[in-house]
């Protein structure tokens, strides 16, 4: 079978791997598509995502969806041609390092698939077939297709980031950054019930998505006076960039609160601390997700999440170089999908 393989920094493949033989807990999965993340693109452009170094080959990939090829030995999970999403962490706690129960996501040994964050890697799913345990495996609701459910994984970020933000319904929210998370996001809060949604973002193709997707008015992120104006009761900053969080800190009303989902570069960064503490600001991390994947399908499938618009592109695996360096311009893209 065919795999997306990243050796080192600029030295994508595509190439043959053995069919993986599952375990007994673990079902094989068909991939029809594989949306391509911020990290798969660091991986291929840097060597590293924040503080995970690429040191061996590693399969890419997290945001899959599939068909199931082969059941689970021990009987667990779905039957041969259910229609499946996949959770690609598996938390793991590790001894004398506390967080709360009910936060699996943060817990500190989790792993990820298409992760460098420990040796050996884990590898991701961005391959013709993945034997995955069945634990990841969320069957589909009837009449949602693979391809409606491609976006699970990425609007499960953006549920648990405004989850974070509290009852955001008849208030006024500020997005920055606009990016597929950021675009998410946006259909997240319309679906909450947000009053107005504004969307900053450099350029004009997300700042379109973003509208398609709820957004009640846009800014370019260089006009800072008319962030600042915004003055919004709940913040949400995915751009990852420290110049997002200053304007997410300016855009926020008294009181307010920023939700922090775009991964700040490692080490320290600046921050507008003093004006943080004269608004009485609440700075929120948000961290990936735990099981809010179950209630996207479901909002996915009843229509009431609409994420119309957020794919721009789609290609096949022979494509997969075109792929990466389309997604790599996100003046000219939205989320970008790898047909497997």
């Amino acid at each position: 079978m065919r795999a997306v393989v990243v050796h080192a920094k600029g030295d994508l493949r595509v190439e043959e791997r053995p069919t993986p033989t599952p375990a007994d807990d673990q079902a094989l999965i068909r991939v029809a598509f594989g949306g391509v993340c911020g990290s798969d693109l660091h991986y291929w452009t840097h060597g590293a995502a924040g503080e995970s170094l690429l040191v061996d080959p590693m399969v890419l990939g997290h945001e899959v969806v599939g068909t199931v090829e082969q059941a689970a030995a021990d009987g667990s999970g779905p039957a041969v041609g259910a229609l499946v999403a996949v959770h690609p962490a598996t938390p793991k706690p590790v001894e004398g390092v506390r967080y709360p129960e009910d936060s699996p996501n943060l817990a500190p040994g989790t792993t990820y698939l298409g992760s460098a964050a420990r040796r050996p890697h884990t590898e991701g799913a961005f391959a013709e077939l993945v034997a995955l345990p069945t634990r990841m495996l969320r069957v589909l609701p009837e009449g949602l297709s693979l391809r409606d459910a491609a976006l699970a994984e990425p609007a499960a970020v953006a549920w648990h980031a405004v989850s974070k933000a509290g009852d955001v319904a008849g208030k006024r929210a500020l997005v920055i950054g606009t990016g597929p998370i950021g675009a998410l996001v946006i259909a997240v809060l319309k679906r909450a019930g947000a009053a107005e949604i504004v969307a900053v973002d450099m350029h004009d193709v997300p700042l379109g998505i973003a509208r398609k997707v709820g957004a009640t008015a846009t800014v370019k992120a260089t006009e800072a006076d008319e962030i600042a104006a915004v003055q919004a009761d709940v913040v949400v900053e995915s751009s990852g960039s420290p110049r997002g969080l200053m304007s997410a800190i300016r855009g926020a009303t008294r009181g307010g609160r920023v939700v922090m989902v775009g991964l700040q570069p490692s080490g320290e960064q600046p921050a507008l601390m003093s004006l943080a503490i004269t608004r009485e600001l609440e700075l929120v991390g948000s961290f990936r997700f735990n099981d809010e994947i179950d209630e996207v399908l479901t909002a996915f499938a009843d229509g009431s999440l609409d994420v119309e618009g957020v794919v721009t592109h789609e290609f096949g695996i022979d494509d997969t170089q075109a792929a990466f360096q389309t997604a790599l311009d996100s003046s000219t893209s939205g989320k970008v999908l790898l047909r497997l």
